[in-house]
């Protein structure tokens, strides 16, 4: 049997992956119908920390197949929470981009989604919660430049596009009792 270098009881996919579900029920309960899905926004965040993006760059980043990412950013173009436009330089690309109405509906669901963590993480320091998401983001970054690592060429940003990154947002810290029945079966994704 393969040696670990975590001593058992204390692996960790086990507990992000209770503290997930935890996390999506409260959130779910907290957000409005209508309100972004987490893949939605997964993809409007990438947009807007990194500014205009082909469209071949959005699916390497997000690491999903091309048919998937076509159909990410219909859904989106939909809402109108993006704009996609041929790249003047080579007109066989997509230029993809958040739309103002896209920069207000990522603002309002980080500011519902802060107020969740300050209810399920009140027990935690803001220091904590600062490392924990150090750790966290780590962890994501390792990945994704390990297992599902796009081509550098790929992620660039388009000649022409400034380089963007959001301003952060200020959330007050009313409580949220989250759901109970936690533990209960992961709820359907919303439509």
């Amino acid at each position: 049997m393969a040696e670990t270098s975590v001593a058992v009881g204390q692996q960790i996919l086990p507990l992000i992956d209770h503290l997930a579900r935890i996390c999506r029920r409260a959130a779910d309960a907290a957000m409005a119908d209508g309100s972004l899905r987490p893949r939605h926004l997964i993809a409007l965040t990438l947009l807007s920390e990194r500014g205009p993006m082909t469209q071949h760059a959005v699916g390497a980043a997000l690491s999903l197949d091309p048919s998937n990412v076509v159909g990410l950013l219909n859904e989106l173009e939909e809402r109108g929470l993006i704009t996609r436009r041929r790249d003047p330089a080579d007109r066989r690309r997509h230029i993809v981009e958040v739309s103002a109405a896209g920069a207000d509906e990522l603002a309002q669901t980080y500011a519902q989604l802060g107020q969740v963590e300050d209810g399920l993480f009140s027990m935690l320091s803001p220091e904590q919660r600062a490392t924990l998401h150090a750790l966290l983001a780590e962890a994501v970054a390792g990945l994704s430049t390990t297992d599902c690592a796009p081509e550098p060429s790929c992620l660039a940003t388009p000649s022409g596009y400034a380089e963007t990154r959001p301003a952060p947002i200020a959330v007050a810290a009313p409580c949220l009792e989250p759901d109970p029945d936690c533990l209960g079966p992961e709820p359907p994704e919303r439509g």
